[in-house]
């Protein structure tokens, strides 16, 4: 797993946001939240990535992937370079199968 400390990502206005999702309680305090902060097309996005990478650690091809979600390959190429490379995020969402 990739060190977290050292992420370009890490500052104050990112360990806020990450505060504020942690602050949620429920399903419907998501959907309020993430709509007002998330375009459609950004929650789409963030939704999509996660669905590739549930069916990369299944083992569907690219292409059985791409049709079902809509994702182009760069996309699926990219999901499947963070599972397999990354700091471990899609793993702990997912489990480590």
């Amino acid at each position: 797993m990739k060190e977290i400390d050292n992420s370009p990502i890490k500052n104050e206005e990112t360990d806020a946001f990450f505060d504020a999702v942690l602050s949620l309680k429920t399903k419907e305090d998501c959907y309020r939240f993430f709509e007002d902060i998330c375009t459609i097309n950004e929650l789409f996005s963030i939704t999509q990535r996660l669905e590739v990478a549930k069916m990369l650690k299944e083992g569907k091809t690219f292409s059985t992937i791409a049709a079902k979600t809509g994702a182009s390959t760069a996309t699926i190429a990219r999901v499947n370079k963070c599972i397999r490379y990354g700091t471990g995020g899609y793993n702990l969402v997912l489990g480590d199968k």
